[in-house]
């Protein structure tokens, strides 16, 4: 199926910015929101950003000019009736796209691929009750749209390859990386972002280190851009764990997706991070630690001297963090949630993880790592509980993608 009229339901930042990329890929565009303050909130930071991206040199002024020219605005969901992809992109709330879709489906004809922007819901749940379920699918951007490059195209239930063809080709246009991802919690991305924020969690619980070492240990050791308390005050603790609920809900409530009870308690206490000045740390008093010009280390690494640089607990921070990426790894392998490949390229683009999980499992090595979680297991519980698969690859003397055959 061509696309060439792409729709977009919601004027927020996410779709103002899938807005940009569409129309900066050649594609006609109109974009709805039934809040008039939103809609013009949108096309105003449509018109700001395109004119951001010529002065930083990102596109020239004439290429900025064809992009709007491309865009219009509807008045009503009725104007997106000649779209060939409709994306949407409005809060997360099942019971509000599922009624979203079932108009979209009355209004757009019966060819018409109808995508949602969903980070955290089933794509499955939401096509339900649609007509023609099979053109219903996941296309996950990462926010900001214009600056991330991933985006998952999720295969729901009924999802048709045509559809999935035709949204995989769309984001290659929009020059995004698009990777195919299971309709299952978190899809790949944020599925395999979860160690990163709960196993340090666990580690401040237990007394490990605090989150000043943790954070740094990571940053330097790992070679991550962000520590994983940084990141949660960015993105809110409020936030943070809403998702952490809905993961373990979603997963069945396995035990290395428990929330945090410190979490639970600093949200109790309004401590939600750098919204409202203060979380794991006070702002603005909080500066990110840029690397010691004196403390050259080649991250990512677990060699035991380097680590030592940072703090005397690095050396059992980074290992721990590692063993616990490379265990979720393993079971989303397991579940066969995407491909290795994709997933080393979700965790690299969607979170600008300096490796990708397979590659940090390698780092490790899947035996130290099997050996670490057992360790851990019996001291702490289940939350250390092995992937089946990491056992296998680490008995068999395999990489995990073989021991999965």
């Amino acid at each position: 199926m061509k696309i060439e009229h792409i729709g977009i339901v919601g004027a927020g930042t996410m779709g103002s910015g899938i807005a940009q990329l569409t129309t900066l890929g050649k594609f006609v565009t109109t974009i709805y929101d039934p809040d008039p303050v939103a809609r013009e909130g949108g096309e105003m930071r449509f018109g700001e950003d395109l004119s951001r991206g010529v002065e930083r040199e990102r596109w020239n002024e004439e290429e900025a000019e064809a992009a709007i020219d491309r865009l219009a605005t509807a008045r009503s969901l009725d104007d997106l009736a000649t779209c060939d992809l409709v994306i949407e992109a409005a809060p997360e709330d099942l019971e509000l796209k599922r009624k979203l879709f079932a108009s979209l489906a009355g209004v757009c004809g019966p060819e018409a691929i109808l995508a949602t922007n969903t980070s955290s819901l089933s794509v499955t749940a939401i096509a339900t009750g649609v007509p023609n379920p099979e053109r219903v699918v996941g296309m996950h951007f990462f926010n900001p749209p214009p600056l991330m490059k991933l985006v998952e195209i999720v295969a729901g239930a009924e999802s048709n390859s045509a559809a999935l063809d035709a949204t995989t080709e769309v984001g290659i246009r929009i020059g995004r990386t698009p990777i195919r991802a299971k309709d299952s919690a978190g899809f790949i991305a944020n599925r395999l972002a979860r160690p990163y924020g709960l196993e340090a969690l666990r580690m401040l619980g237990q007394g490990i280190a605090k989150p000043e070492t943790i954070d740094r240990t990571c940053r330097l050791g790992g070679g991550f851009r962000m520590g994983p308390f940084e990141l949660i005050d960015l993105i809110g603790l409020d936030v943070n764990l809403s998702v952490a609920r809905s993961f373990y809900a979603q997963g069945g409530q396995p035990e290395r997706w428990r929330p945090s009870p410190i979490q639970e308690e600093m949200v109790a206490a309004d401590r939600l991070g750098r919204k409202i000045g203060h979380g794991f740390y006070e702002y603005g008093g909080h500066v990110v630690d840029d690397p010691d010009p004196d403390l050259e280390i080649a991250a990512p690494t677990l060699d035991p001297g380097e680590l030592l640089k940072i703090a005397p607990s690095a050396e059992s921070i980074l290992p721990r963090m590692i063993a616990q990426i490379t265990n979720e790894v393993a079971f989303a392998l397991e579940e066969r949630i995407g491909t290795p490949v994709d997933m080393n390229t979700a965790m690299r683009l969607g979170f600008n993880w300096p490796l990708g999980p397979l590659e940090f499992a390698e780092l490790i090595g899947v035996g130290r790592a099997l050996a670490l979680l057992e360790s851990l297991r019996e001291e702490h519980g289940e939350a250390y509980a092995p992937a089946p698969l990491l056992r296998a690859a680490a008995e068999g003397g395999t990489s995990l993608p073989e021991a999965l055959g």
